[in-house]
């Protein structure tokens, strides 16, 4: 008989045999990054694997499809919301029905869910809506950048999200080309020098880290994407998704420093472009996908195509689709967006895996990239969401942050039709002023594209903020009369004895291939405006544009003239400048041209000869004294003009 001593070590053993046997290395943080990714790697089948490297459209995903397919990724495309107007609440509630699914497969990986929070967290309701990046380059203010990027993680992190397809680094070099308001500047040098957004979004890399792995410092932080792989931004023309024609060391000089930095500062995915170079598509292009970017560079994160990106590999798109899954795959791209359909793809990789047309090495080198990503940004502890992030969503701090970066984005290009006579500051107490044009008051038109949908929304009842003809009226004193009409003829503006008029003008939104420009004119409304308003009364053309656009047959007629870019939600930081709240500080980050028949023409080139050079910016000083004397106040107010090439 066994004694009670003996009875109670069995039981030990067998507990201690239980235990053994319930631990995976995998799912214990203490163990090494490496360790845990060999660990789960050798317990997955090569549909797991395929299952990893796959990322579907939020409209297709289900928790049954992300169990049974072992789904790597879901991302919401633009306008892919859980319903109209949804609250922070509703984006994680869906978000954490699909991981449930995820984290219920066999191995319980977590999913990795994306969104394009390109200017703020543009697809949701409520958030805070940044300057788009043609904007944000003319404040040369990396820490700016640094401020935007943390703000923004906190919103996206608020709907339960954990990675965003940002920052755009592309360098722009024709403003016909619809993606250009995604581009710092023409100057690769700004571009590099912007990439300060990615520790912002991702948190600061630790000072031991080594270079090309991926880091994102915990729950309040995301996943960056350094996009789009490469020289999107020099396609001939500015035709969107066409060829750069341009040779290696041009491509090296031009189009590669920013993914160099994006790199250093441990950048977690990047996004190769729908592009070619010199010919070959970007998506098929090993040479730069996997020699330069994962071998030279040696960036350790993942990299993930475009929207349906290897379908386009072949022309028409998808007519061959075991090819483009072929080149796509062999050129060193790991997850694949596959918005519309997933399981083609999945059938097909599978085929050529077994038919050893793809080696398995390629497919293990996708999943440890997706894995490592995963691991670092402590998904597998932490993969469901929960609501306390939620008042971050377009919190009062981040809109005062997105007014800054207004201010400091604002270029005022003319000010006064003599030096000596200066428009600008505008008089607060005006007796009677003239608010004009379709953009003074449309706060869809000042958002631009990529906001709540795709190609952007006009009107404002997209999301919340202030328009620039609301921002005029909380500005002026409250004995100034505001009139608004956007296109008034030139009677109405002679016969009601305005002091002056802010004229705001401009484009429509648009996004990517929709904004392709042959003319890159403002609206006809926006010209009949500057025509009928500026000829008769004092003016000053605030320009709301993705881009430099016509303006030089208006200039002379134009008093003041200031490019706010596309200013986002936050219109109030427009009227601090205008009202000399605060100074113009912005400087160019791109060349405005006289004609459209002068581009492509960049800083340094030969035909130089623009209206408005890069680096070009007026800038209005200021200092403000109030003394007291005897219940009187008296404002001094001392204004300082100067023009800085």
């Amino acid at each position: 008989m066994f004694s009670i001593s003996h009875m109670f070590l069995l039981f030990l053993c067998f507990n201690a045999a239980f235990a053994k046997a319930d631990y995976v290395k995998y799912k214990d943080p203490k163990q090494p990054l490496n360790a845990r990714i060999k660990d789960l790697m050798g317990r997955m089948t090569l549909e797991e694997k395929i299952g990893q490297m796959t990322q579907i459209e939020k409209k297709l995903a289900s928790p049954e499809i992300m169990k049974n397919s072992f789904i790597g990724s879901v991302l919401s495309g633009g306008g892919s919301v859980p319903g109209p107007k949804a609250s922070a609440e509703s984006w994680v509630n869906m978000v954490n029905e699909l991981q449930k699914g995820a984290i219920s497969s066999r191995l319980g990986i977590p999913m990795i869910y994306g969104i394009d929070a390109v200017h703020g967290h543009n697809n949701v309701y409520n958030a805070t809506i940044f300057p788009h990046n043609v904007g944000l380059g003319v404040t040369r203010d990396p820490e700016l950048l640094k401020r935007i990027g943390a703000a923004t993680a906190l919103e996206v992190r608020a709907t339960g999200i954990p990675y965003a397809f940002a920052p755009c680094i592309a360098v722009c070099r024709d403003p016909r080309w619809g993606r250009c308001y995604e581009s710092y500047s023409e100057d690769h040098k700004i571009v590099q020098s912007m990439t300060e957004i990615i520790p912002g979004l991702q948190g600061d890399l630790p000072s031991n880290s080594r270079k090309g792995i991926p880091f994102v410092a915990g729950k309040t932080k995301v996943a960056a994407c350094a996009k789009h792989f490469v020289g999107d931004g020099g396609t001939t023309r500015g035709i969107d998704e066409n060829n750069t024609v341009i040779d290696y060391k041009g491509l090296l000089n031009i189009h590669m420093p920013a993914y160099l930095d994006s790199i250093r500062k441990g950048v977690a995915t990047v996004m190769v472009s729908y592009s070619s170079w010199n010919g070959d598509k970007m998506h098929a292009n090993k040479d730069l996908v996997t020699g330069f970017l994962k071998n030279k560079l040696k960036f350790r994160g993942f990299v993930i195509s475009d929207w349906q990106g290897i379908d386009r590999i072949t022309d028409p798109p998808h007519s061959n689709y075991p090819l483009s899954v072929q080149q796509g795959v062999l050129a060193g791209i790991d997850m694949i967006m596959l918005p519309e359909n997933f399981q083609e793809f999945i059938d097909d990789l599978t085929t050529q895996v077994k038919n050893n047309i793809i080696p398995m090495s390629r497919i293990d080198d996708a999943v440890r990239r997706i894995l490592r990503v995963k691991f670092v940004m402590g998904l597998f502890e932490n993969p469901i969401a929960d609501n306390s992030f939620a008042n971050h969503l377009g919190s009062q701090e981040h809109r005062e942050l997105a007014r800054e970066a207004v201010r400091k984005s604002l270029v005022l290009l003319k000010n006064g039709k003599s030096p000596n006579r200066p428009l600008l500051p505008l008089s607060k107490k005006a007796p009677k002023i003239l608010v004009v044009g379709s953009h003074a008051d449309n706060l869809g038109y000042q958002c631009g594209g990529w906001t709540i949908e795709w190609q952007g929304v006009q009107g404002n009842d997209l999301t919340v903020g202030t328009t620039i003809l609301s921002a005029v009226k909380k500005t002026v004193d409250p004995s100034t009369q505001v009139v608004y009409s956007e296109n008034p003829d030139t009677n109405f503006v002679k016969t009601n004895k305005f002091s002056y008029a802010v004229v705001v003008v401009g484009e429509v939104p648009y996004a990517e291939m929709f904004g392709d420009s042959t003319n890159l004119t403002i609206t006809e409304t926006g010209q009949n405006a500057i025509k009928n308003v500026c000829g008769a009364v004092k003016c000053v053309v605030v320009v709301v544009s993705g881009r430099p656009v016509v303006i030089e047959p208006y200039v002379a007629q134009i008093d003041a003239l200031v490019a706010a870019w596309l200013p986002g939600t936050e219109g109030q930081g427009v009227a601090d400048v205008l009202f000399g709240d605060y100074g113009f500080t912005g400087k160019l980050a791109r060349t405005w041209f006289r004609r459209v028949d002068q581009l492509p023409m960049n800083v340094g080139d030969s035909h130089y000869d623009p209206l408005f050079a890069f680096g070009f910016g007026l800038t209005t000083k200021y200092v403000t004294t109030i003394f007291k004397n005897i219940g009187f106040e008296y404002l001094i107010i001392t204004m300082k003009f100067n023009m800085e090439n």
